[in-house]
């Protein structure tokens, strides 16, 4: 009976886990998703980010970064700091305020929700009455003046968010003091703008939406002087020393207005529409800065002719005879200037432009010459072009860290040398203790290598691939050259370009050894790229060589799309990674496997058909292996076939169904002789009991037809050097894994150094393994005699491991979608077996080694095996006993997009987007954390603007 007891409770290993083992997500990485309002505090030196799902983004000095949500997930319409605090309020699409705080808690500064508010009108009033269109926070920082769609504007006390009934301007209070034969009471409807006077505290400016402006005294209570436009007002800004403001109109004006103390109406000084005389769209923001030299900055957007630019999203600038239009390709959602803050200055003397659209940040800079765009530290636009793949690298070595921040470096040429500009706050946390690249593949076939080391993900250096091939689009286009007479004056800029000119370019496959610097790249249509790293410019012939998977089998028809074509001739090359050889799949289909061994100079790659192997040394195919079934029909159609055999995959889900009653039935005694079923059910009965004894989470699994499509698909490959024949000579090797649960395992005869270029390296088939359930095969790992994972490649050769245990027996483990099975070698037989398909069906969607230091004591670290499901839980499993350890709840299992984006580091740390520009990171680790931890030093706020915390309106806004 003793082995059906259930191990006891460890106390010692339960304290162990504690100290290995924490699930955090830590930060956001990349540019938020849907962004709708655009803040910035002169003071603070930090710019906030509203998005349509309730989030709310700080943004200082790189590595100063704050989060904050609303529990109501609507809308963020509108974001106004309050003058000289750590404070803002936000406005969201349901009419509501809330008024957030950054306050000091244990040594860093956090980000909090102190207060919520929604302006309701009296009994019976529409909600007209109090719909907010515009926020004005008084300099007194004791009141918020909110002007609404009836045109009533009330005053609200902060930080109580008291409405004072007494201090409301009502549209009546305002038409007593205009004379009726200017305006009437429609005049005042809807509140455009609200601005206070710069040198006079004591007194607004009113623009309401029928072009009437207004001259508001608060001491007073009355209208100093009234304005009134012949076209409908979308903005109004103040010149620095209050003499004079401008209006901007619906259609693609701008006025300039004197103020004087005399109650009149004034005229206009002028009126220009800087893009006419034909019909123009609004200019929805403007700015007016003033300089040393005299001549002004004008700043707007919009405006453009509506006939041939009506598509446009544009700001512009004016300054003396330069003018430009920068042209953006995607919605401008706001934008801001950054200028001299001190009140006693003068000037402005405006330094950037910081502009904020759908899907990027631009910053341009306004001092240098051409102003040029100011390359950003943080809020990279991560899907510029969609991301297809992730790689992650950790620990790299310094001397490739250098040579590709060389290489990205000579490609940011264009870019400003001005300071990053918003730097408020001050980033406290430690730093980063190693390298790490996160490597993303991209649907125009380039491949971008990001900083991941610490809390900024900043682009080090841009790959493309597109030289190697001929597309539609030269490579040397310039899309902002302009002609010099062009008007109006476009400029392109941001990087963000959603399309791809060719959808084969797609890169699938990442694969980079961090000690030799080769890079090995698989795309859409059958191409792998081997790559090795240069420091300069080069033109050379790319080799080529085809591989074949089908074998030249008959009765097969690749039906999807062509091969790229490649281009004769040697091709001119940038600094960085540059390809050597290309390998061509036949039939071109997407490629599913990679895997790449810099010591032994050889490169797997597999698709839906098979795999192949090639000496990148020598530029030879090795070998290549059809792993297609007879009804693989599908596979032979190709991902960016329209036509799909909805017929087919109907009538094999009936077959599913039919097979699983039938063996249901037979189960229980549909057939054969009476003694035969009762013996066969007795045993069913005793199997089924015993299984339910020793795991009763676990289900029995399924197993899946070898008609089922796909099964060829090669899932995953990997290289070993390992006891494969027999127990006394170990060799090279290569395993593959495919989705109809089979694993091929090749012995490799890799020729000595000396004879490397003289002899070819050899391949030949010594097992093949096929898993009874047939479950995809989604991971292969071979443990030394210690039970320690093998090395990677060249990492003992750089004294970065222990060489592996040759002495001691080798474990296979292979990783299926359903249970994770551990076999001997060379035997391959069944040791040890765990099931992960429980209840919900879980399944593995990734898997990896990771290495879990403790907290308590650097003298102590595990490999334990990362485990995504398809339900999004991430388990830890040990190594080499299959325990599960621990479950965390990390991706909601509705989320595909986000699980099969998921990334693990080799440390316990993790990535997945949250949506196409943004990853979520995480860490599964108590000792390896990367999280924002910053302070944002200001000076005390007075008692009477103490902010109390209401019961309920407090949520988790900080991220971490």
């Amino acid at each position: 009976m003793r082995r059906f007891l259930r191990p006891g409770h460890d106390p010692v290993r339960e304290r162990l886990k504690r100290d290995l083992f924490q699930f955090n997500k830590t930060v956001e990485h990349g540019f938020p998703h849907q962004p709708s309002a655009l803040g910035y505090s002169p003071f603070l030196r930090l710019m906030a980010i509203g998005t349509r799902s309730g989030a709310i983004k700080l943004y200082g000095a790189p590595g100063v970064e704050f989060m904050g949500l609303h529990e109501e997930n609507n809308t963020v319409m509108q974001i106004h700091f309050i003058p000289d605090q750590c404070q803002l309020v936000t406005l969201l699409d349901d009419n509501s305020l809330h008024l957030w705080s950054l306050k000091q808690h244990g040594g860093a500064s956090e980000l909090r929700e102190e207060h919520r508010f929604t302006l309701k009108g009296p009994p019976g009033s529409p909600p007209s009455a109090t719909q907010v269109t515009a926020v004005l926070p008084h300099s007194s920082r004791e009141v918020l003046y909110l002007g609404t769609e009836s045109g009533n504007i009330f005053v609200v006390e902060l930080p109580s968010f008291r409405v004072l009934e007494d201090r409301t301007i009502t549209p009546e209070a305002v038409l007593q003091r205009i004379p009726e034969d200017n305006c009437n009471r429609r005049s005042c409807e809807l509140v455009e703008a609200l601005r206070e006077h710069p040198k006079n505290p004591d007194q607004i400016l009113i623009g309401y939406s029928r072009a009437l402006i207004v001259l508001w005294d608060l001491q007073k209570n009355k209208a100093i002087q009234h304005f009134l436009g012949s076209q409908q007002l979308e903005n109004l800004y103040w010149q620095r020393d209050g003499s004079k403001f401008i209006s901007c109109h619906y259609d693609g004006s701008y006025t300039q207005w004197p103020v004087s103390s005399d109650n009149r109406q004034s005229e206009p000084l002028e009126n220009t529409v800087p893009y006419g005389p034909f019909p123009c769209k609004a200019i929805s923001k403007i700015y007016w800065q003033t300089t040393k030299n005299g001549l002004p900055y004008i700043i707007f957007q919009g405006g453009m002719p509506r006939a041939s630019y009506g598509d446009r999203h544009s700001i512009s600038v004016i300054h003396g005879s330069q003018q430009t239009a920068f042209d953006f390709t995607s919605r401008v959602i706001d934008f801001f200037i950054i200028f001299s803050s001190d009140p006693a200055a003068e000037f402005d003397d405006p330094s950037a432009l910081v502009v904020l659209a759908e899907e990027e940040l631009v910053v341009i800079d306004l001092k240098s010459a051409g102003w040029p765009a100011v390359h950003p530290p943080y809020l990279a636009s991560l899907h510029c072009s969609a991301i297809t793949c992730s790689h992650h690298v950790s620990n790299i070595p310094l001397k490739l860290w250098e040579r590709i921040i060389s290489a990205g470096s000579k490609q940011n040429i264009h870019y400003s040398s001005m300071p990053w500009p918003i730097d408020g706050g001050t980033n406290i946390a430690p730093d980063p203790p190693q390298r790490d690249l996160l490597l993303t593949g991209h649907e125009d076939g380039t491949v971008r290598f990001w900083d991941a080391s610490g809390v900024c993900l900043h682009l080090l250096y841009k790959l493309s691939t597109v030289r190697v091939f001929l597309t539609d689009a030269d490579p040397n286009d310039n899309m902002n050259t302009l002609g010099e007479d062009e008007w109006p004056p476009l400029r392109k800029v941001g990087t963000f370009d959603p399309y791809s000119d060719d959808p084969r370019l797609g890169i699938q496959k990442i694969y980079l050894c961090k000690y030799s610097g080769y890079l090995a790249v698989a795309g859409t249509a059958g191409q792998v790229l081997v790559m090795e790293l240069n420091d300069e410019d080069a033109e050379h012939v790319v080799d080529h060589a085809e591989a074949d998977l089908l074998q030249d089998q008959e009765g097969y028809r690749w039906k999807g799309h062509e091969k790229l074509k490649t281009r004769d001739g040697p091709v001119r090359f940038e600094a960085g990674f540059q390809p050597f050889v290309l390998v061509q799949c036949q039939p071109p289909a997407v490629v599913t496997s990679l895997a790449l061994h810099s010591e032994w100079k050889l490169v797997a790659f597999g698709t839906s058909h098979g795999f192949g192997l090639f000496d990148h040394q020598q530029k030879r195919l090795v070998f290549v292996k059809c792993t297609l079934h007879p009804s693989d029909q599908l596979a032979l159609e190709g991902p960016l076939s329209r036509v799909k055999s909805l017929k087919k995959s109907l009538r094999q889900s009936f077959r599913r169904i039919r097979r699983s009653r039938v063996s249901s039935r037979k189960r229980r005694g549909g057939g054969g002789n009476a003694s035969e079923v009762q013996e066969a059910n007795a045993k069913f009965d005793q199997d089924a009991l015993q299984e339910m004894e020793l795991a009763p989470v676990q289900r029995k699994i399924e197993a899946r037809s070898a008609e089922d499509s796909f099964t060829g698909f090669v899932r995953t490959l990997y290289f070993a050097d390992t006891f494969l024949r027999d127990s006394s000579r170990h060799c090279p090797s290569l395993w593959a894994g495919t989705n109809g649960g089979t694993v091929y395992a090749f012995c490799l005869r890799v020729p000595p150094a000396e004879r490397r270029m003289d002899e070819p390296v050899r391949a030949e088939q010594a097992k093949e393994i096929q898993l009874m359930h047939r479950a995809p095969v989604v991971g292969i790992l071979v443990l030394d005699g210690r039970s320690t994972p093998l090395p990677e490649p060249l990492e003992v050769a750089h004294d970065l491991s222990k060489s592996p245990d040759m002495q001691g027996s080798h474990q296979l483990l292979v990783v299926s979608e359903e249970q994770f099975k551990v076999f001997t070698l060379p035997k391959v037989s069944s040791k040890l077996k765990l099931k992960l398909t429980a209840l919900e069906g879980c399944r593995v969607r990734k898997v990896t080694v990771a290495n879990f230091g403790s907290c308590k004591t650097d003298d102590y670290s595990e490999n334990d095996l990362a485990v995504l499901t398809n339900l999004g839980d991430i388990q830890i499993i040990s190594l080499p006993f299959l325990k599960l350890q621990i479950r965390y709840p990390c991706i909601r299992k509705e989320d595909v997009s986000g699980i099969a984006s998921c990334v693990f580091t080799k440390y316990g740390q993790g990535f997945y987007l949250i949506s196409p520009s943004e990853f979520e990171r995480f860490s599964l680790s108590t000792k390896w954390l990367v999280e924002p931890r910053c302070i944002v030093d200001t000076p005390e706020v007075t008692s009477n603007n103490h902010v109390h915390n209401k019961s309920g309106t407090e949520n988790a806004a900080r991220k971490s």
